[in-house]
């Protein structure tokens, strides 16, 4: 028979009924009298330690659970309760746990707690914030046995979720997720305590996803969950933390979840990484399980930007048996309207009418819609109107996208008639029109260069609202209505609170809220009125809207449009101070101001500022900057250009350098004429030596972007004649330059020719340049020229090495590597370095006649 030790309280707590624990060897007599009960005072619960050394009789204490009462039982119950009301939870631990071993059942013990004083403990700690304490008191009754739910009523569950949203809201979701995980282990109902949503926007707002991914994994939907992560992940555009929890998403799973597929899919397209979304397509392709048609079109949609691949993937799908959707062939649509394949749009819209007859499809209005806007932005209004024909026949009503675009089709080919007409129509088929509606009509007609029907249509809907927001006001009747008429919106006449439509039926009120497109686009009807723009954009600002970039760029524009280069720099402070800053469109607009005033050097300090703001330049900023002088005067002026150039083509564009090249070559024939210069070297007849791609724009700014002229070599290896000239006139104009700024020469001109092999009877092409160049020199400019060969045969790898080590510059750097190669060929040919030689006593003799002549002039 199994006995335990069972812990009494103090003595201020009665023993069990029908217990009688007596000392051994000790027995009451039968005429003593029984002593008069006094009513005992209360006193604090000692710890079980205190209540063995106060009493002996505790320690003998023996429970035998074979023959215990239910009476006895609960008075432990009792006991255990009243220590957890008391906030001792590890002594009612221990009680429970002594109760327990003996044999009782945990769930009889626990049946017998008192749950509302056990709940008023736990509240008093949790009000406390002793949550650690509570913690430990679920997981110690969930080790017994005990359901650690039945511990808890309605009051202390709510203080439990307090406490986990008080920690929640300290931003420690380490800890909170930590805390779920032990309170669902104890069968704790975690979703009442905290919402889902919450943790998991505060596990995205931290960038935690393993956290995430732990939260994830208490609940039984988990997939449900991880692809809600995903997508949360993906809303902020944090692709790297949405792959994290992709990946652990597959861990112990034997086939793909092609719902977390299709979302982590979707998540690259948000982030504008499709290029990742393909491979993790060909991933699940790797893995030999076919996709359903929603990760197809998801896929589809992400890489809807490039057609050929659609259309791949559309292929490939046709392949695996997987048959195509609606929503896939307005994928389809889609791909060809970004790529503006207008007969490929035509080409599916033909077998979709046959798969619509066939009774295989119902096209909807996402479809017509879609087709509408390829014509649309192809400027073919006449096939949009017909598809909106088509669509009307088929008993698929216009939505508003639908009737935007139809109204964007006639806009953008100039018929604003149209555009009004259309408009009206859409009013009359019950469609409301959104801010979109009215600003494509407001651009119609500015593109229209019908800026005062603009300022008339904006007055008429304005004012239109205005009445509607006095008549409610004046709890008007739904009968009233404002007529709509093309002859008010010309006119911008006040209309009543009711009024006949001109079209008989045709009355509609419509709600006109102005957006600051709206506002952008009346600015651009100003014209070069800046104060009337000035006013438009203050008035943007009475009505709860504020100016964007576009705004301000607008209002730059027309203030420097009228040459006020000061106005259009303080606008651009005013913008900053507005708490705007500048993006590329308006440093674009403000350079432009400055070139076109002629003022080049604050085009060029803006442009630097530019780069200090890391606002990348695009293409019309450079060309803005590339084109604004029609000649140069300073080396400076020169090195900017080049400079700008360089930047131009490291930044991926793909400059026309035609113009550029020619200021080049005007600028490097200065060296030669004085005064006003004539047409350059480059003529129709000499223009063919210079190729398409010609480098030689990078060889000039090679040259001349170096620091010290003192000692110069120039390497003409690889070039023609024409660039030949070209590199050696604009080094000779920089070194004449920084002579007349104080620079003095000290050592020769060196020019590098190539290395030609010896033997080799054809006409080299270092020939041709070593001769223009030497006629160059010697008869254009009057300049002695040395001619200098270095044998490089079998002997080289000592003189041609020795050579080599001498060498201190750029080009002589670039030479050694074409030697040392020759050095190591299999052949092994003699070969003849080609070089030029001006002497520095020419040179400065030459800058010497150069200066007396300008000073002369």
């Amino acid at each position: 028979m199994r006995e335990a030790l069972v812990i009494l309280p103090s003595s201020s707590i009665t023993l069990p009924p029908n217990s009688s624990p007596t000392p051994p060897h000790h027995h009451r007599s039968a005429t003593a009298k029984p002593k008069p009960k006094l009513k005992p005072k209360r006193k604090p619960i000692p710890s079980p330690s205190q209540l063995t050394s106060q009493s002996p009789l505790l320690s003998t204490l023996r429970w035998d659970s074979s023959s215990q009462s239910r009476h006895s039982l609960k008075y432990y119950a009792e006991l255990a309760s009243k220590l957890a009301q008391d906030g001792r939870f590890n002594d009612s631990l221990m009680i429970a746990e002594s109760v327990v071993v003996s044999g009782v059942n945990a769930a009889e013990f626990a049946a017998l707690l008192n749950a509302k004083i056990v709940s008023d403990g736990i509240v008093r700690l949790l009000e406390e914030g002793k949550l650690k304490s509570v913690v430990e008191l679920l997981t110690g009754a969930q080790k017994l046995g005990i359901e650690p739910l039945k511990l808890f009523d309605g009051a202390a569950m709510n203080a439990l979720s307090r406490e986990c949203r008080r920690t929640m809201e300290c931003g420690e979701i380490e800890e909170v997720v930590s805390l779920m995980e032990t309170l669902k282990g104890c069968g704790m109902p975690i979703k009442d305590l905290v919402k889902p949503s919450e943790v998991i926007r505060l596990c995205i707002s931290q960038r935690k996803p393993n956290t995430a991914v732990r939260y994830a994994h208490i609940f039984p939907h988990v997939d449900i969950m991880f692809c809600t992560v995903i997508l949360e992940f993906g809303k902020k555009g944090d692709l790297a933390s949405a792959l994290t929890v992709f990946e652990a998403s597959k861990q112990n799973q034997d086939t793909p979840n092609l719902y977390v597929y299709r979302t982590i899919i979707d998540v690259c397209g948000l982030c504008g990484d499709y290029l990742k979304s393909r491979s993790i397509y060909e991933g699940l392709i790797a893995s030999k399980f076919t996709p359903n048609i929603y990760v197809f079109n998801s896929l589809m949609n992400v890489n809807a930007c490039d057609l050929s691949y659609t259309l791949d993937i559309y292929k490939q799908m046709q392949k695996l048996g997987v048959p195509a959707d609606l929503t896939s062939y307005n994928i389809l649509l889609k791909s060809c309207c970004l790529a503006t394949r207008v007969d490929l749009a035509k080409e599916i819209y033909g077998e979709l009418k046959q798969l619509e007859i066939a009774g295989t499809l119902k096209l909807d209005v996402f479809t017509y819609s879609t087709l509408i806007k390829v014509f649309a932005d192809a400027k073919m209004w006449q096939m949009a109107l017909k598809i909106k024909r088509d669509m009307l026949s088929a008993g698929v009503i216009p939505n508003i996208v639908t009737w935007s675009s139809l109204i964007s089709a006639c806009a953008n080919a100039g018929l604003v008639d149209q555009a009004i007409q259309l408009f009206e129509e859409m009013l009359q088929a019950g469609c409301e029109p959104n801010s979109q509606c009215y600003n494509i009509l407001l651009h119609a007609c500015v593109e229209a260069c019908q800026y005062d029907r603009a300022f008339r249509l904006f007055r008429s809907w304005k004012e239109q609202a205005l009445q509607k927001e006095n008549c409610e006001d004046l709890g008007s009747n739904t009968d009233n209505t404002i007529d709509l008429s093309p002859t008010l919106m010309v006119s911008g006449s006040i209309p009543n609170c009711t009024s006949a439509s001109p079209h008989g039926h045709f009355s509609k009120r419509i709600p006109f809220r102005p957006t600051t497109s709206t506002y952008n686009i009346l600015m651009k009807a100003c014209g070069s009125d800046y104060y009337r723009a000035k006013a438009l954009m203050e008035e943007m600002k009475k009505v709860g809207l504020s100016p964007n970039h576009i705004s301000w760029s607008i209002l730059i524009d027309i203030c420097g449009g009228s040459g006020n280069v000061e106005g259009a720099l303080q606008i651009l402070r005013s913008m900053r101070e507005a708490g705007i800053q500048p993006d590329v469109v308006t440093f674009t607009t403000i350079i432009k101001v400055c070139v076109e005033t002629k003022d080049f050097k604050s085009a060029f300090s803006l442009f630097a500022a530019m780069k200090r703001y890391q606002i990348k330049p695009n293409m019309v900023t450079y060309n803005t900057l590339l084109r604004a002088r029609s000649r140069y005067g300073s080396l400076q002026e020169v090195q900017q250009c080049l400079a700008i150039y360089q930047d131009m083509r490291k930044a991926g564009y793909k400059p026309n350098d035609y113009y550029l090249k020619q200021l080049i070559e005007q600028w490097c024939e200065g060296v030669i004429q004085n005064g006003n210069q004539r047409k350059g070297y480059f003529s129709s007849r000499n223009r063919s030596g210079l190729e398409p791609e010609s480098m030689i724009l990078e060889k000039v700014a090679e040259h001349l972007q170096k620091d010290n002229a003192n000692s110069v070599s120039i390497n003409l290896r690889g070039l023609s004649k024409v660039e030949a000239r070209i590199v050696v006139l604009a080094v000779l104009r920089m070194i004449r330059e920084k002579y007349t700024a104080g620079d003095s020469i000290k050592d020769d001109v060196q020019i590098f020719l190539g290395v030609q092999e010896v033997g080799i009877r054809a006409v080299r092409q270092e020939s041709v340049v070593k001769e223009a160049v030497i006629k160059l020199l010697q008869h254009d400019l009057g300049l002695d020229v040395i001619s200098a060969t270095s044998r490089i045969g079998n002997d080289r790898n000592q003189d041609g090495v020795n050579h080599l080590e001498k060498c201190s510059n750029m080009e002589e750097h670039a030479e050694r590597g074409i030697l040392r190669a020759n050095m190591h060929s299999p052949t092994r040919r003699p070969a003849v370095l080609q070089k030029l030689r001006i002497p520095k006593e020419s040179l400065q003799s030459w800058l010497t006649r150069r200066l007396d002549a300008s000073i002369v002039q």
